[in-house]
């Protein structure tokens, strides 16, 4: 990074494991669109830092993992350390943690190792790291390549430039009121919004919740795995969604969720992935996402239900003690009491009344409603009846709700619950349910857009064959998915899946599935509707804009990241940060895809894909798209038509499907 002429610096010696510059809040309101908030992970020892210093709550500082880095200020500067920094150095001399420290022109500090006890640590500079925000926050989202210091963590050299020192509050020493690092945790949980008897059996999830677990070394800011007992599953496998009875019609995921991916929980984190296929039997209370950052491996996890009332009461003593920790020392960590039993997480229920759909609306968590529509299988006058539900809630400008993000049958709702009680919310969502019209009635204004795809992409193969050597060596998907979709829907050779993907027009039914205007879609014709199952585990790794399907849904991949749905090729950005301008996108957003947009696939070579994605990435060239509509009506003349051909279809996909499951039982 240059030099900032005229701004107060902290030049970087060294930069640490993994320092990145995160604030409070994050960037919210962007997670219908895959965008996921990040911001401090530990989040109180972090607002703690920045109070003790004078800091409003805005102003960004460092996130530091495993060893922090070593810095010297260019000028007299204030600083405050929390979070697990232990052997902290200012010039040679111990810098204890929630102590407000001066530092000299010139003086050198040395965060040092962070844990163990615990995992990362925080550094709080007077006047804050005053980077440019990225989409509404100075946060730093390592897998989008943005926020923070140019998308990633620091650098050995980097000069971070702190912002100007005029009219901070008075410094205040919070070491008292940090909280406690240990390796033995107690995670409060919410129940819900999926579990008995839908999912899990009843003693399941009591013993998922009375299990003693232990943090894997696959855990970092998307999401946090635990090792332990299998589930025990009251259904065979997810239908449509997938083979695994883990999988669901795609629902987005609350910060704090604890999502089963296939057999394994994994917590998700502040960078973690919006909208997915897998059951979320509980949410770790808000009081307690904190704890998620300082999880090490091997760290032994207990999870304790607790119902709504002692959620909302241990949230409001966070509150106060984060809007004035001076007056706040008494209530800072104690240890508030746990309430027994698991509530239960339906909070109301509406029978199905001509064009409506049967709805239930499902605590997520304790500022989150999970609304889910109809049964438990894809029917895109659903999903179309959720979409018209949606527009309605934002006309209402209700305060409170930030976010709205759109599922294939569900509608996840936050909000600020001290404005507006889920329980109000879930009231206000029936009375809008009465008023939504009939989506048969509705034409939607969409675009058809044509994507090239290289099928067989060699980075696709890269990922499937990472993952069999480290991650699972005996996966039935591996080493070719292609040939695994072939086998699971019966088909004659294995260019025949390949003929079906660019054979279909896709529906985009929502935005975010695996980050950053991710695509999940489905194909109109039933006919070209092939079904699979998601990796169990997840992949690690998964190259940017891969294409693949899970369930009886595409997606193509946003970003790099993790990921569970076979992979068939490559296409494309469907992301695009900064926006250029001259790009051809007037609406100036980085999310290239909209819902519903109608989707098409042209296949080239992996060399042809190279040359366009470059070109799309530089902003010479967008998207090939034209104004389009979609209707149920349109659909419901395919089905009519065809009929014969989708039951056939439907059947010999079933068959396959349920022999796929028969060879797993047997080994």
């Amino acid at each position: 990074m240059t030099a900032l002429v005229g701004v107060t610096v902290a030049e970087v010696l060294a930069a640490g494991t993994q320092t990145t510059v995160q604030d409070l809040g994050g960037r919210p309101g962007l997670w219908g669109v895959g965008v996921p908030p990040s911001g401090a992970w530990d989040d109180l020892s972090f607002a703690l830092a920045n109070a003790a210093v004078g800091n409003p709550a805005t102003a960004a500082g460092l996130e530091c993992v495993l060893m922090g880095p070593v810095l010297r200020f260019a000028e007299r500067t204030t600083f405050c350390l929390t979070g697990a920094v232990g052997a902290a150095t200012l010039d040679g001399r111990a810098v204890r943690p929630g102590i407000v420290t001066v530092a000299d022109a010139g003086a050198v500090l040395d965060v040092g190792p962070c844990g163990a006890p615990g995992l990362r640590g925080y550094v709080a500079i007077a006047g804050g790291v005053d980077v440019p925000p990225a989409l509404g926050s100075r946060a730093t989202f390592l897998l989008g390549g943005f926020g923070g210091l140019d998308g990633r963590a620091i650098q050995d050299g980097d000069r971070l430039p702190i912002g100007r020192t005029e009219n901070l509050s008075a410094p205040l020493d919070v070491a008292d009121r940090l909280p406690p690092l240990r390796d033995t945790w107690t995670l409060r949980v919410l129940s819900g919004p999926h579990g008995a008897p839908e999912h899990l059996t009843a003693d399941a999830l009591s013993a998922l919740l009375a299990a003693s677990w232990h943090v894997d070394h696959r855990a970092d800011r998307t999401g946090v795995r635990l090792v332990g007992p299998a589930p025990q599953w009251a259904r065979s496998d997810g239908g449509e969604a997938g083979l695994h009875p883990s999988n669901i019609h795609d629902s987005a995921y609350p910060i704090g969720g604890i999502m089963l991916s296939g057999d394994t929980p994994v917590i998700v984190g502040p960078d973690g992935p919006s909208l997915g296929g897998f059951v979320v039997p509980g949410v770790v209370i808000r009081a307690d996402r904190w704890m998620l950052a300082q999880l090490r491996p091997g760290d032994t996890v207990r999870l304790a239900p607790v119902d709504a009332a002692t959620a909302d009461a241990l949230n409001a003593t966070r509150t106060r003690l984060l809007a004035d920790p001076a007056l706040a020392l008494v209530t800072a960590t104690a240890a508030a009491p746990v309430s027994g039993g698991i509530d239960d997480p339906v909070l109301a229920r509406l029978d199905a009344d001509g064009h409506r759909p049967a709805l239930v609306i499902r605590r997520a968590g304790d500022h989150h409603l999970l609304v889910e529509a109809g049964p438990p299988v894809l029917d895109l006058a659903v999903r179309v009846w959720v979409h018209l539900l949606a527009d309605e809630l934002r006309a209402t400008r209700l305060p409170g709700i930030a976010e709205t993000v759109e599922g294939v049958r569900s509608l996840l709702v936050q909000v600020d619950e001290t404005r507006l009680p889920l329980t109000r919310l879930a009231a206000i969502l029936l009375e809008l349910a009465r008023a939504v019209p009939d989506p048969e009635q509705v034409v939607l204004d969409v675009r058809e857009v044509t994507l090239p795809l290289a099928l067989d992409h060699p980075a696709a193969h890269e990922a499937m064959a990472r993952y069999q050597r480290l991650v699972r060596p005996d996966a039935p998907w591996c080493p070719d998915n292609v040939e695994f979709i072939r086998r699971v829907n019966d088909l004659d050779a294995r260019a025949d899946v390949f003929d079906i993907v660019t054979a279909a027009t896709y529906l985009v039914l929502g935005l975010g599935d695996v980050y950053l205007g991710a695509p999940v879609a489905v194909p109109i014709d039933p006919r070209h509707r092939l079904v699979t199952t998601k990796y169990d585990p997840a992949r690690t790794w998964t190259p940017q804009n891969a294409v693949g399907i899970g369930g009886v849904y595409l997606c193509v991949y946003g970003m790099e990241g993790p990921g569970g749905y076979q992979l068939v090729g490559r296409t494309v950005p469907v992301w695009r940060y900064p926006v250029n301008r001259d790009a051809g996108d007037s609406d100036e957003k980085p999310w290239l895809l909209r819902p519903f947009d109608r989707l098409r696939f042209v296949p080239v070579s992996a060399d042809e894909l190279a040359e366009r994605r470059a070109a799309i990435k530089a902003g010479r060239e967008s998207l090939n798209t034209r104004p389009a509509t979609f209707s149920l009506a349109e659909l419901r003349a395919l089905e009519d038509s065809h009929a014969p051909e989708i039951e056939a279809f439907r059947a010999r996909r079933q068959t396959a499907f349920h022999a796929e499951r028969e060879r797993w039982a047997t080994g």
